[in-house]
């Protein structure tokens, strides 16, 4: 890595961010016409918590405090819109995930937040810090976001028998 420009990396992870974020507005728009599973809703954060092997590289250490912030600003603030935007409905025996129109923009949004907290924080710390950071927050977004989803899956599973 010590042979890459930093200012190449940036474009190349703000790049890959675009394409991620899109991806995950084209995957939420197909996913809305299948029924949602509690598998569906779990495998996620399972799927991501792979990324912490990052940490296993000295590059990407980080203070305890620095990770717990990280993870708590994504647990209550960038979770939150999501959460808001995230409704079930029972068809006959299935339930689905109703389509919002916000969550497009909201997922550019949180992208765009993030993209400007991302040049705010890589300005003290390395861009592989940067990146456990940002991981720690979208992993702390994540997990509270799959977890409402749960609970509101149980309760819309229960309520209708």
């Amino acid at each position: 890595m010590a042979n890459i420009s930093p200012y190449y990396l940036q474009i190349g992870a703000t790049v890959g961010m675009l394409v991620m974020a899109l991806l995950a507005i084209f995957i939420r728009m197909k996913a809305s016409h299948r029924p949602v599973t509690i598998r569906k809703i779990l495998i996620p954060p399972l799927g991501m918590s792979t990324g912490f092997l990052m940490f296993v590289v000295p590059e990407t250490h980080i203070p305890l405090l620095w990770a717990f912030i990280a993870f708590l600003v994504g647990w209550f603030l960038f979770s939150y819109p999501l959460i808001r935007s995230t409704r079930f409905e029972r068809v006959g025996e299935e339930i689905f995930a109703t389509r919002s129109r916000s969550f497009a923009f909201i997922l550019l949004g949180l992208l765009a937040v993030r993209l400007i907290l991302h040049e705010v924080i890589q300005r003290y710390v390395s861009i592989p810090q940067t990146g456990g950071l940002f991981f720690l927050l979208a992993f702390g977004m994540i997990v509270r976001w799959r977890v409402y989803m749960y609970k509101h899956y149980k309760e819309v599973l229960v309520a209708e028998h």
